[in-house]
């Protein structure tokens, strides 16, 4: 699968190349391409910036303009927050991305345009991309700077090409309690609410404890925490002995 070339139109300093690359190379995305950068190429503060992420300015492609950029592109995106008076899609970064995906699959190359960090990208480079594509971002502020721009495209496409589950949990070693643990432990708590005379009046007790059983299984408990719980009742009720002595 290619993945897509992100081209930097006109960047002007090289710190901003540098974040660029970095984010880039976070996501596993290595073409990067640039368009006339103001303070020339090679830079070394484009290098000091991208800490680590180099081998994407060192295979960086140099460009006199967008034109020639992006002149192998079957299809070309291009970044931006302001309205155009131009007749094109415009699509969410997640949106592109999964376009870019599956053109990516049949062999195609795509190309994203990220404009100069001032002003953006000019109306004369947005009328060379096939589509727009614009971050729903505040409205009363919505620059985004090169590095931002870079990463948030980045992870959208990562997040497109990898099976990443939406939610893990981190066990440290332990495992879920099963079920046999959990229905023991809520004994054991009624049996100390019980002493205790928690359940009154009578006629309450049975929704009292299906409200309990129904609390313990919502938790998700490890069997450690189950051992916690059922430590905690025990000190406890060695102290009210200890006590009513």
């Amino acid at each position: 699968m290619i993945e897509p070339a992100f081209i930097l139109v006109r960047p002007q300093m090289g710190e901003n190349i540098g974040a660029a690359a970095r984010a880039m190379l976070n996501f596993g995305l290595t073409r990067m391409r640039l368009v006339a950068p103001r303070d020339g190429w090679p830079n070394s503060k484009a290098v000091a910036m991208a800490s680590g992420a180099g081998r994407v300015l060192d295979q960086a492609g140099l460009f006199p303009d967008v034109a020639a950029a992006i002149g192998d592109c079957d299809y070309v995106f291009a970044t931006t927050a302001r309205g155009r008076e131009l007749v094109k899609p415009i699509v969410t970064p997640e949106r592109a991305m999964e376009m870019a995906r599956a053109m990516a699959a049949e062999g195609k190359k795509v190309g994203v345009l990220f404009g100069p960090e001032r002003a953006g990208l000019e109306n004369d480079d947005v009328a060379l991309a096939n589509a727009i594509v614009t971050v729903p971002v505040n409205p009363d502020f919505p620059s985004l700077n090169l590095g931002q721009c870079a990463l948030l495209m980045g992870y959208e496409w990562q997040r497109q090409t990898a099976v990443v589950a939406p939610e893990v949990m981190e066990l440290a070693r332990t495992e879920f309690a099963s079920r046999v643990d959990v229905e023991k432990l809520g004994d054991h708590f009624e049996e100390r609410l019980e002493a205790a005379g928690f359940f009154f009046p009578e006629t309450k007790a049975a929704n009292m404890r299906l409200n309990l059983r129904n609390m313990w299984a919502r938790l998700n408990l490890t069997r450690a925490e189950v051992q916690t719980f059922h430590g905690m009742l025990r000190q406890i009720a060695y102290r009210l002995r200890q006590q009513g002595e």
